[in-house]
């Protein structure tokens, strides 16, 4: 372990992190609900990423977001997926849904390239809110100061957890990470009641696109449409998630890992 590179949160913005990243290049690893994250903000910062964890290069890049007027800034959405997103905004609910890019939200987008790792080949990425408040102090902080971005992945080898402990991210991001902040404890406070076998090490995950990265429709009171909304992963709070989709889509799916 370097001892050096670790701080504990504390319950306030970490300037540490926050200054940091700034300066380009850099990745951090940061609580959030489900366990730990690998974050950055440039392409460079997203190649050590990559790097770090050995992960496909085919999987949308997932974004950070710290506020619903970031959210409403960067993605393309129906009103039916805008309402959805501010009921798991506003019971603090983390969601995370595959979108398009508003072409008007890509200037927002590092122009180092950072847009061929942040994109799938349909041009989509992961937009994700709630996630945990060490992170989402971190969003909210990069986008008030000059429209910052804050990439992220699991902050663990591609295809294996962390277990919610930052002993758990392994030596290779260790490594990696200029800053690792150590929030065991809140990590293990959203599933109190849950075991290290039985707690969610994942975020539900929602694809709103079709097959070409088309935005699916809004559907009213219509029934049987497709396309739909897919959901690709379950995770944290899956059962509220499902209840709030069904209250605006009467035809969705539910297809685990279908992206992957």
């Amino acid at each position: 372990m370097t001892a050096d590179k670790y701080v504990k949160w504390n319950g306030t913005p970490q300037t540490e992190a926050i200054e940091l990243l700034k300066t380009g290049g850099k990745t951090i690893v940061c609580p959030t609900k489900v366990g730990y994250i690998i974050g950055t903000t440039d392409r460079a910062g997203l190649e050590r990423k990559f790097s770090a964890k050995n992960r496909n290069r085919n999987k949308p890049g997932v974004v950070l977001i710290g506020s619903l007027e970031q959210l409403d800034a960067l993605a393309e959405m129906t009103p039916a997926i805008r309402e959805f997103y501010e009921k798991c905004w506003q019971e603090d609910v983390l969601l995370g849904c595959i979108l398009p890019w508003k072409e008007s939200g890509k200037q927002y987008i590092p122009n180092d390239g950072s847009s061929e790792l942040m994109t799938d080949v349909r041009d989509t990425s992961c937009f994700v809110i709630k996630f945990g408040v060490p992170g989402e102090q971190i969003a909210a902080a990069r986008w008030s100061d000059g429209n910052g971005m804050f990439f992220a992945s699991s902050a663990n080898p591609s295809g294996k957890g962390n277990r919610g402990v930052v002993a758990g991210i392994g030596e290779r991001i260790e490594n990696e990470a200029d800053l690792i902040i150590e929030g065991d404890d809140y990590v293990r406070s959203i599933q109190p009641e849950k075991t290290v076998e039985t707690r969610y090490e994942q975020g539900v995950m929602i694809s709103f696109v079709d097959k070409e990265g088309k935005l699916v429709p809004d559907q009213g009171d219509q029934r049987s449409v497709t396309p739909a909304p897919v959901l690709i992963r379950k995770g944290l709070d899956v059962e509220r998630i499902m209840m709030h989709l069904s209250d605006g889509y009467n035809s969705w799916d539910y297809r685990h890992g279908e992206y992957y």
